[in-house]
């Protein structure tokens, strides 16, 4: 092996070693975990799912994301089993993920050494690190190993701080302390496993944007997720559109199935069962002659059932 060759693997395995160090995911790793993203994106890197999506996803049950999901063959993207701050209130955005660990003293130092480099926040614990990232629309996503006495990852003034930047709030899997302040900012909402009135310790940031673990699901930087009052579920970015679309759609089917039960013109087995060409067609007259306003454009919904054999 000649010189050159040699150096050359050095500095490959060199940048490996740098870019394994950083506490933040650089855009570039961010980009390599969302490639099938094709649309804009953050600074940071992760996908700009737009605003209008975030407003439309609110509306999708959890039961019919989790079936458009597994039928691209994404079984491990829910999480149930939840103390929400707010039950009544559904929450949509676009995640920021953090990994906390328990403590070990050694590796707390380097990340926090490796915090300088990043220009991280230097007085105030690492748990503030992620806090200083979002923007709005952001959700601050945890693994916090489900630690909850010692593992409260905020309290009031840090709600106060997320919501102030966010205008959404959090989805823990660990817990948070003054839940009753928390619970007093207007707007906020939060996905917890527990509160105490511990402050954190023992346990320690070691990754912000980088894959992490929440329950039964896997979460990436830049997913987006759809929190409601049975559960959590965490959307790839670049399946977020279609799984509003197709959600929609289901709701009208159900919808008009439901009536045309109550109607007594079809029989349940029609309705549960593939429909048949005339049950179809009454769908589609039904659909043109909607009453309400449709969750889509007319646009969007043609274009979907032309594409889609229902």
């Amino acid at each position: 092996m000649n010189k050159k060759t040699v150096l050359l693997i050095a500095f490959v395995l060199s940048c490996v070693f740098a870019n394994a160090q950083h506490v933040g995911s650089t855009p570039e790793y961010i980009k390599t975990l969302t490639a099938e993203w094709k649309g804009e994106r953050f600074p940071d890197g992760r996908p700009k799912v737009s605003d209008a999506i975030l407003e439309r996803l609110k509306n999708i049950s959890i039961e019919e994301a989790w079936g458009v999901l597994r039928n691209k063959g994404f079984m491990n993207q829910f999480e149930g089993d939840w103390t929400i701050i707010n039950p009544g209130e559904a929450m949509t955005g676009r995640v920021v993920t953090a990994q906390y660990m328990p403590l070990r003293p050694d590796l707390e130092k380097q990340v926090k050494e490796q915090g300088k480099t990043e220009n991280r926040a230097q007085k105030g614990g690492t748990n503030s690190w992620p806090i200083d990232m979002l923007t709005t629309g952001d959700v601050y996503v945890a693994d916090a190993y489900g630690k909850i006495a010692d593992g409260t990852l905020i309290g009031d003034n840090l709600g106060n701080s997320i919501y102030a930047k966010s205008q959404r709030g959090v989805v823990f899997y660990g817990s948070v302390r003054d839940q009753e302040g928390i619970s007093e900012i207007k707007g906020f909402n939060g996905w917890i496993k527990g509160s105490d009135p511990s402050y954190i310790q023992q346990m320690m940031l070691t990754t912000i944007n980088a894959p992490i673990r929440v329950g039964r699901a896997t979460v990436l930087p830049g997913d987006v997720v759809l929190a409601k009052k049975y559960g959590v579920i965490f959307i790839p970015a670049y399946l977020v559109e279609d799984l509003v679309l197709t959600s929609e759609v289901t709701a009208l089917r159900d919808e008009f199935g439901h009536l045309r039960l109550q109607e007594k013109k079809y029989l349940a087995g029609e309705i549960d069962s593939e429909w048949s060409e005339e049950i179809k067609k009454d769908f589609l007259n039904w659909l043109n002659n909607y009453p309400g306003k449709l969750p889509m454009t007319k646009a969007e919904l043609d274009k979907y059932m032309k594409e889609r054999n229902f």
